[in-house]
């Protein structure tokens, strides 16, 4: 493998910049366990702001903001209604069922569902059918290439969802990418949901952490239940100032991330062994005849010194992050090209 390899595995291998290091260094702390730490308090009041939610809540990672929102909406015997492929379903080591005592529950495709595919799935209630305690949404579709779903059908779900009097959760651990390629704001993209996650290190770049936002209450009870999750905080400042870094500095710099996203969709779509899948946002797909394809085109690849990621889609995915400039884009052109040209 070259000694230069470029990492296109996913965006969570991006690391802080010599900027956000130098924040980290200067951040003011205190007990977070108590309030006390001023850059903690000062993120999560930016992102609630940012979000359109009247609270937020800093935790160690997206599966601990994820969980902290099923078990707050939750009662144990519940369904959580999800698309095909969604993070929380296959990605996050049945913590809904261990945690909660919630199952999680497919509907839809991996490019999300409809409505009318969740009021089918309500209806089945009536048939011993477990309640759906939870309505489940991804923006952007980690697993179908990064796509945004639209808010125009998120929103026709979160209305269906409220006639039904079920919570809406939103994992928005790449809602920084869908709000920078549909023009719509953040608070836009939230509007739909009574509790958000987002990520800090996937396209922001930072070592660690997410947020849940929601209303005050939720927050409040999802801060509570954080501690028996294992994600109390003391000086987290130090993290919390990767994230105030990020806010002023990584956000409409995505659009670089989705620029090159389409660059290598350009530049290795005329290859005839496979299928190049149009990107919305910072992820390319590349579909071929078969998943053993995938898999063994990944070595070869590696070899050249290109990372990536197979999935069971027979796709090769690619995922631009803050760690790939133009001529690491070009370069793996080049490289792949030598593969499989």
């Amino acid at each position: 493998m070259s000694a230069q390899a470029i990492d296109l595995r996913s965006d969570t291998v991006s690391k802080p910049t010599v900027a956000m290091r130098e924040a980290m260094a200067r951040a003011a702390v205190g007990d977070d366990c108590y309030g006390d730490d001023p850059s903690v308090n000062e993120l999560e009041r930016r992102v609630a702001q940012l979000l359109g939610k009247p609270a937020a809540l800093f935790v160690p990672s997206g599966t601990m903001a994820n969980q902290l929102a099923v078990a707050t909406h939750t009662r144990p015997g519940d369904a959580l209604a999800c698309m095909v492929e969604a993070h929380v379903q296959v990605h996050e080591d049945a913590s809904p069922a261990r945690l909660s005592g919630v199952q999680a529950m497919e509907i839809g495709d991996r490019h999300g569902f409809s409505a009318a595919d969740l009021d089918e799935r309500i209806s089945e209630e009536r048939w011993g059918w477990p309640r759906v305690g939870l309505v489940w949404l991804e923006n952007t579709l980690g697993l179908a290439g990064g796509r945004v779903w639209p808010l125009a059908q998120m929103q026709a779900i979160a209305e269906l969802a409220r006639t039904h009097a079920r919570p809406l959760h939103l994992d928005g651990a790449r809602l920084w990418n869908a709000h920078v390629a549909s023009g719509c704001s953040m608070a836009e993209l939230a509007s739909v949901a009574d509790s958000v996650s987002v990520c800090l290190s996937k396209g922001l770049g930072c070592p660690v952490g997410s947020l849940l936002c929601g209303e005050l209450e939720f927050v409040a009870r999802a801060r509570a239940s954080r501690h028996a999750f294992g994600g109390a905080l003391r000086q987290a400042g130090i993290l919390a100032a990767a994230g105030l870094h990020a806010l002023d500095h990584h956000v409409e710099r995505l659009r670089d991330d989705h620029r090159r996203a389409r660059r290598l969709w350009q530049g290795l779509s005329d290859l005839s062994c496979w299928r190049a899948i149009e990107p919305e946002t910072n992820i390319a797909l590349f579909e071929l005849p078969d998943r053993g394809d995938a898999d063994l085109l990944c070595a070869p690849l590696r070899e050249a010194g290109v990372l990536c990621y197979p999935n069971k889609y027979a796709e090769i995915r690619l995922v631009v992050h803050l760690g790939v400039d133009d001529n690491a884009i070009e370069q793996a052109i080049e490289w792949i090209r030598s593969v499989l040209g």
